[in-house]
């Protein structure tokens, strides 16, 4: 294959990601369990250009597993939304943390 349509497949790839990657980070959980109560965790010092992202409870394998927290690089003009749970009549819906402006 010549270089010029080895690089429009790959342009082509890169771009189709790029578009997938809202509709993949947007994808939820709906489950009639509810979580546990989150559980308590003593958060380190202040690490400067970062952003504390605190623990959460995960669905893995039809149970709750907890997820603790950590440090992620901060992006400046954003703020880390946490993971969470939202209750829904009997439904439990999770929707995972995301930077927002």
């Amino acid at each position: 294959m010549k270089k010029g349509g080895k690089a429009l497949i790959l342009s082509l790839s890169i771009a189709a990601g790029a578009l997938l990657a809202p509709v993949i980070a947007s994808a939820q959980i709906e489950i009639t369990v509810a979580p546990p109560v989150p559980r308590v965790e003593i958060v380190p010092a202040p690490r400067p250009g970062y952003v504390w992202a605190p623990g959460y409870w995960d669905w893995r394998g039809g149970a709750h597993v907890w997820v603790g927290g950590h440090w992620i690089g901060e992006r400046r003009g954003y703020h880390w939304v946490p993971d969470r749970w939202e209750q829904r009549g009997d439904h439990y819906h999770y929707w995972k943390g995301h930077w927002e402006r």
